[in-house]
């Protein structure tokens, strides 16, 4: 009897701990982004227009405002304006470091033609004989690269089961092993802090092609 209530209790949470927990995501998302309603002037915010609030205006009213800016900068009127602001912004000491340094992340981050956070690894660390999962965020070091005196990549080694917190590493490339999962698949793995495997792609290919 106890043991059957356990397992209805457990298949219970289940279903209802993923669903509770994007909920839970998704709203504080929703309330994040509605800081953007501050920037509408009050005649025009949806209490006053409506008489009532819309939940999850600000993140349409963000997702308008990211396409109408893509739009502008995507032709040149629109990429001198940008390079008249970051030449502004340049002649700012504290914020110049700044802005830069997002900068560079978020073209490395969101580029479709680079590597970053590409590839999955498999590397030994944080000492040899154990193994963890790393994500290749480049392959270009600089001066490291020439005093190495060998190939080194860089990657990002993230903490389970929070991977936005994690340690950078630049390794040989013969001392890691690239792996068939893909970046959600590796992601998924070290937040569940190894409950969820992916299975492995070849074998299903494998298995497809037997069949």
């Amino acid at each position: 009897m106890l043991s059957s209530l356990r397992r209805y209790l457990m298949a219970g949470l289940l279903v209802w701990l993923p669903l509770m927990a994007t909920i839970l995501v998704v709203g504080m998302l929703i309330d994040a982004m509605d800081f953007i309603l501050h920037l509408v002037p009050v005649e025009y915010h949806p209490m006053t227009l409506f008489g009532f609030d819309i939940p999850g205006f600000g993140l349409f009213l963000a997702l308008v405002i990211l396409l109408l800016t893509g739009v502008i900068v995507a032709n040149i009127f629109g990429r001198k304006l940008v390079a008249l602001w970051e030449a502004i912004l340049a002649r700012i000491p504290l914020v110049s470091s700044i802005y830069s340094a997002v900068k560079q992340i978020s073209e490395t981050m969101f580029s479709t033609n680079g590597n970053s956070f590409r590839k999955v690894l498999l590397v030994e660390y944080p000492r040899k004989g154990l193994w963890t999962l790393a994500f290749q965020t480049g392959t270009t070091v600089g001066e490291a690269q020439r005093k190495t005196g060998c190939e080194v990549i860089n990657i990002y080694v993230p903490t389970t089961p929070n991977p936005t917190s994690g340690f950078f590493i630049m390794v040989p490339k013969e001392d890691v092993i690239e792996l068939e999962m893909s970046v959600d698949e590796g992601l998924r793995m070290i937040i569940s802090m190894g409950s969820v495997v992916p299975a492995e792609r070849a074998a299903k290919l494998t298995e497809q092609k037997a069949v």
